[in-house]
């Protein structure tokens, strides 16, 4: 694990769908969404984390604005695990996608990190509306 001080990193994945495994990865399958995703995500852990990376996206529709609110749903549900459970210090990445409701998961970052950033991944087509929030140095 690049940068890792851990002697020994701990990664723990969750999805509602299967994943081939990956070795040196822990995986669960759950919806994150599940109540009892975050606890059991954590206990799994068993301490806080110093990075929580969110890839997730709801599947999309064909309707920007619905796939937009779905897909913020979901960052603003692992923004909310990540501030309730990251270490101080610690980093945050997210997609999300643009569609204007951003503001208020913005805000809500820039009161809990030192430094939010927009990412726009080079894989990305330019057309895309997908973007990353990289939130680092938790307070």
């Amino acid at each position: 694990m690049i940068g890792s001080n851990s002697k020994k990193p701990s990664v723990i994945g969750i999805d509602y769908l299967d994943i081939q495994p990956i070795l040196g990865v822990s995986f669960l399958k759950m919806n994150f969404l599940d109540k009892k995703a975050p606890e059991t995500l954590l206990t799994i852990l068993g301490d806080k984390p110093n990075i929580i990376v969110s890839d997730m996206a709801a599947p999309t529709t064909g309707h920007k604005g619905t796939d937009h609110l779905r897909t913020a749903h979901l960052c603003e549900a692992a923004a909310d695990f990540a501030i309730s459970c990251l270490k101080i210090k610690g980093h945050f990445l997210a997609k999300t996608f643009q569609g204007g409701t951003e503001n208020r998961l913005l805000n809500l970052l820039k009161s809990n990190f030192k430094s939010v950033h927009h990412i726009k991944p080079r894989a990305s087509r330019s057309q895309s509306v997908e973007l990353y929030l990289l939130a680092q140095e938790r307070k």
